[in-house]
């Protein structure tokens, strides 16, 4: 199928959620697309500023690439740009393929990150790109205290009315960087937070939350579920197993067995934290 909008996937999934899959390479890519055709569920692939920066003068040709090798398999997916403190970085993915972004002024005062956010939502909603940003500081990010400052609801409401934005990031328990599932989830905050405002909210550091926590968090409010580190660290370890198995110079081996690890674990985590309904299966 063919590559489709951030906004078309959040506005099917207010229902039932949708999982966003944080990228670095092109075969990890490749493995999350194989997980999301497996599974039969659309998928948001993530392309953080760190990682913009790891691929320096290629990120250009990186999020071309992605584009393309969304554009030639058969499960929905779109192209995000994560936590983008650089705007320049916007000006890079025009034309790629990128349909959304992340717009990340968390770190300023209330204030200025309305501001902030407020003008680069006016930029990109004129390019047609659908915006996400943060209001409160969630764990684990640089800068952020350990374990993140709440998102306030009477906040939210007056942050989203003055930003514009369409969708919104909210501290409500999770950190970034998590190995272990054990983090708990406010609820109730999530669900105060989701009746305040209209806009689609965003758990970041999903990774470090149960599957039983997530699916909770999508029943009070939460509609896009961030997770990076549980498939990085899938994609890591299936490149040191076969290293230590195989130290063959040649990197396809390595580099194929990670990507099969990946798409197994994306089917494992589709199946797991969108349940048995079929509810996110794809139906756009």
């Amino acid at each position: 199928m063919p590559l489709t909008t951030t906004a078309a996937i959040m506005s099917h999934a207010r229902r039932h959620g949708v999982i966003a899959f944080n990228v670095v390479t092109l075969e990890q890519a490749d493995g999350l697309i194989a997980g999301a055709e497996a599974a039969e569920h659309p998928v948001i692939l993530q392309v953080s500023e760190h990682c913009l920066d790891f691929h320096a003068s290629g990120a250009r040709a990186f999020l071309c690439g992605l584009t393309e090798l969304v554009r030639q398999r058969r499960a929905l997916a779109s192209i995000h740009l994560d936590h983008i403190e650089t705007p320049s970085w916007l000006r890079v993915g025009a034309g790629t393929g990128v349909s959304s972004a992340m717009v990340d002024a968390s770190r300023l005062s209330f204030a200025e990150n309305v501001r902030t956010v407020a003008d680069l939502t006016q930029m990109l909603h004129a390019d047609g790109w659908y915006v996400e940003a943060e209001l409160g500081e969630i764990g684990g990010k640089r800068g952020a205290h350990a374990s993140g400052v709440r998102t306030d609801p009477d906040e939210a409401a007056v942050f989203v009315s003055a930003t514009g934005i369409d969708a919104l990031a909210v501290a409500v328990g999770s950190s970034h960087g998590m190995p272990t599932a054990d983090a708990t989830l406010d609820d109730e905050l999530i669900a105060a937070i989701a009746d305040r405002v209209s806009v689609p909210l965003v758990l970041h550091g999903s990774s470090g939350v149960s599957a039983a926590g997530i699916r909770r968090a999508v029943a009070v409010g939460i509609t896009k579920v961030n997770i990076g580190t549980r498939v990085a660290t899938t994609y890591s370890d299936a490149l040191r197993r076969s290293f230590e198995q195989n130290p063959a110079t040649d990197p396809r081996p390595h580099l194929r067995a990670a990507r099969d690890a990946v798409s197994a674990t994306t089917v494992e985590i589709l199946s797991s934290l969108t349940g048995e309904n079929g509810g996110g299966r794809n139906a756009l």
